[in-house]
């Protein structure tokens, strides 16, 4: 991994539009048209992402109405995520900037980094060693997977993974805080769920006395990124075809509740 890869750190923006330039950067990539990248980005609101197969009606959307919660869907798969006070990683890469070909050798591999960077936080963080399926529900931190980091027995992060030919697209979040309540109210969580939520993950504040700052969270993602996978991560922007692809990608991102 001797190329350069692009450097991405984006305002907070709407959910719809998150999901679209991750979508497209996958697929600029995948043509030829963008390097490899590695995205660090916010949302303006708290926003649910559901999986790319997975039932809208796993949530309740007259309780996003009512919290201000947007709705998007992910190119990647899994459980639904409620999105708030995190800092958020997209990667798109492929075979030919030396990412293992396939899930699991892909997933070992990018975990390593992100274990690296929540270690430049102060949190010690370990890979999960076989999955754990929650108990029926649509909340992706009521199970566990092989692509979820863990500190102190409780998940701290997961990640989602789509390939579209020799690329692939891997995501997930470094949670400050979690909003308990409204997180069990927008998954209809039962009361056994709920503290079943409570007890079985972590944030950034359960392990640290307070969470780092969001520009520390950047360097130190950057830095961990950089050392694991021996590359130079350069600052760099978006092309106009990402930017055009984006736009006719956003309206499939969005859910409305009347899906």
């Amino acid at each position: 991994m001797s190329r350069p890869w692009r450097l991405l750190i984006d305002e907070p923006l709407d959910g719809a539009l998150n999901m679209a330039l991750d979508r497209a950067a996958l697929t600029a990539h995948e043509q030829g048209l963008a390097p490899a990248t590695l995205r660090l980005y916010r949302w303006t609101r708290p926003t649910v992402t559901l999986g790319r197969f997975q039932d809208a009606s796993e949530i309740d959307f007259d309780e996003c109405r009512r919290a201000g919660v947007d709705v998007a869907r992910r190119a990647t798969g899994g459980r639904g995520v409620l999105h708030d006070d995190e800092l958020t990683y997209s990667l798109v890469a492929g075979i030919e900037d030396g990412v293992p070909r396939g899930v699991t050798d892909s997933y070992r591999l990018l975990s390593t980094a992100l274990a690296a960077a929540y270690g430049r936080m102060g949190v010690e963080a370990r890979l999960v060693s076989r999955d754990a399926p929650g108990p029926g529900s649509g909340a992706c931190y009521l199970s566990a997977t092989r692509a979820d980091l863990v500190h102190a027995g409780r998940k701290l992060s997961g990640s989602a993974q789509v390939w579209s030919g020799s690329s692939l697209l891997q995501h997930g979040s470094f949670t400050r805080t979690r909003n308990i309540e409204l997180e069990s109210r927008v998954f209809r969580l039962d009361a056994t769920q709920r503290e079943r939520l409570m007890t079985t993950t972590a944030t950034l504040a359960d392990a640290l006395t307070e969470p780092p700052l969001i520009d520390d969270m950047v360097g130190a993602v950057r830095e961990a990124f950089e050392d694991v996978l021996g590359v130079e991560l350069v600052p760099g922007c978006r092309s106009a075809f990402e930017a055009a692809a984006a736009g006719d990608m956003i309206r499939a991102c969005r859910v409305s509740g009347s899906e």
